[in-house]
């Protein structure tokens, strides 16, 4: 075996991240990471006034989660029961979408590195690109929006209907193969061990950022197909 086989044996999925027809993106801490707390006063208020609650977010895990995840726990760390959480989820999405719209001019989200760069690069020659995320859909929308790339993507899949990451990973996938055939090579892209789970629940190869909280190792630790600091490592592969 000639040495480019050695290593096309080694790692096919990441000799082949290149050719991927679609590119589904996870939001925060892959693209991008706020520094506001629009989203975070959306959570605030829903609990408040949906679920007489008055607590925030804080101490639940929210790397890699969703909005409706994030919901549930802090509900239940309130001591309401899944019964209640569920009767008043609309209303609480609701609430949360229209106070995070209202305040979307002070979203101040900033890009990860390269980034824009890279984007531009799989949008210039064809590539499709979709989000994957945890955020409700206007909500993450509006953060791409002020961060100035939101027209860069055609679909997207978000928490709301759907609560787990493997729902929205999955349902992301669903849609980039209606658009391109079930033949498409489809790669997800995310910041934290709950994206690279997800990937592969769904069977479809994932490229890990540590651009959020995770380190290098420890998204390597759990098995992404390829695994990067950050998108400038991409665009000089």
């Amino acid at each position: 075996m000639t040495a480019q086989n050695k290593a096309t044996a080694k790692r096919p999925a990441e000799l082949r991240w290149r050719n991927a027809d679609a590119y589904l993106f996870d939001i925060d801490g892959t693209l991008l990471n706020s520094r506001d707390g629009v989203h975070y006063n959306a959570f605030r208020r829903a609990l408040r006034e949906v679920y007489g609650l008055d607590m925030t977010i804080d101490g639940v895990p929210v790397h890699g989660n969703t909005d409706v995840g994030i919901l549930r726990a802090v509900v239940r760390n309130g001591g309401l029961s899944d019964e209640i959480f569920g009767k008043k989820l609309s209303a609480a999405i609701q609430l949360m979408c229209e106070d995070a719209g209202r305040n979307a001019a002070e979203m101040s989200p900033m890009l990860c590195s390269s980034v824009a760069e890279f984007l531009n690069q799989l949008h210039a020659v064809g590539k499709l690109l979709g989000v994957v995320s945890g955020n409700l859909e206007p909500i993450g929308w509006s953060k791409l929006e002020a961060a100035g790339v939101r027209h860069l993507f055609a679909f997207g899949s978000f928490s709301g209907a759907r609560e787990s990451r493997q729902e929205i990973f999955s349902h992301g996938l669903d849609e980039a193969r209606r658009r391109l055939g079930n033949d498409a090579l489809i790669y997800f892209v995310g910041d934290t061990p709950a994206d690279v789970a997800a990937a592969k629940a769904v069977g479809a190869p994932i490229i890990a950022v540590a651009t959020g909280i995770y380190e290098l190792e420890e998204l390597r630790s759990h098995g992404p197909d390829w695994c990067v600091s950050c998108c400038t490592e991409l665009l000089s592969d």
